[in-house]
């Protein structure tokens, strides 16, 4: 996989902040919005009734734009709670269908960080497998193709090393379930923290070490690319030459909720799934 380097999309607002000068807003126009999403966050709200990005959007929405009754807001794609990183959302159900047809055909660019034990060879290569979903909300991998499996195909290069960790940067080819986590510890690399899949031990708030990174997708209406890109979170556990120049997200959400208003969570658990007005 060539090294590319990806614009970010700026955010159409006057102050590119989601709720708190700590959480950068990525992107925003009348159809999209990009938000950054912190480990330890569900996307989707779940039986727990614990807060989640999508309710938090549709808050912010509300409260920002002073719309009345509910709001839409189309979820096109997931990241796992431990994971943090780039989150997509539509804004109206003509984008919703034009990006959920686009992550079906496989148009969609998808690259990840992960930090992994030990170092891969060769240092850039693809990795083709057959994966099983588990009832354990888990998956293996299957050295047979089977009625239940699918392919999971993607590409990787090693960014540095020390040996005993590696910074790797990957690019999906297709998008199952726990794919990154799965394959790279099949090869013998499983990611920081990632106890499911065979490291040795978690992080100190359970995140794994993989970071949704950048996102390109064609413009529902314009048809013209646009590019996201995450920060490279505080605490993120990869040293990085930023420094104090640019603010960085915390990496789990526990940093972020205290800095938050204490009313939002319990509003975002509240919020329904709503319809377009």
């Amino acid at each position: 996989m060539k090294e590319t380097h990806l614009l970010t999309a700026k955010p159409d607002g006057e102050e590119g902040i989601f709720f708190h000068p700590s959480w950068p807003l990525l992107y925003e126009d009348n159809h999209l919005l990009a938000l950054y999403k912190p480990a330890g966050l569900l996307v989707q709200g779940d039986r727990t009734g614990e807060p989640s990005l999508l309710n938090l959007a549709k808050l912010w929405i509300k409260e920002r734009y002073q719309k009345p009754g509910q709001v839409y807001l189309g979820l096109v794609h997931r990241l796992d709670r431990p994971v943090a990183g780039v989150s997509l959302f539509c804004r109206t159900s003509k984008a919703s269908a034009r990006l959920s047809d686009q992550f079906r055909q496989g148009t969609v660019r998808k690259e990840y960080l992960a930090v992994v034990l030990g170092k891969p060879e060769p240092e850039e290569g693809r990795l083709a497998h057959h994966l099983e979903r588990l009832p354990e909300r888990s998956s293996r991998v299957v050295a047979v193709p089977s009625p239940r499996s699918q392919e999971a195909r993607l590409s990787y290069r090693v960014l540095a090393s020390t040996g005993e960790t590696s910074l790797v940067a990957v690019e999906l080819e297709t998008g199952r379930h726990h794919q990154i986590r799965l394959q790279m510890a099949h090869v013998g690399h499983p990611l920081l923290g990632d106890l499911r899949y065979g490291a040795p031990a978690p992080l100190p708030q359970k995140q794994i070490a993989l970071l949704a990174w950048r996102l390109a997708v064609h413009h529902p209406t314009r048809q013209e690319p646009i590019f996201l890109e995450s920060p490279l979170p505080r605490g993120w556990p990869w040293a990085t030459d930023e420094g104090d120049r640019s603010p960085r997200p915390p990496w789990n959400w526990s940093e972020l909720r205290p800095l938050m208003a204490p009313t939002i969570p319990e509003k975002a658990c509240t919020l329904t799934e709503s319809v377009e007005e």
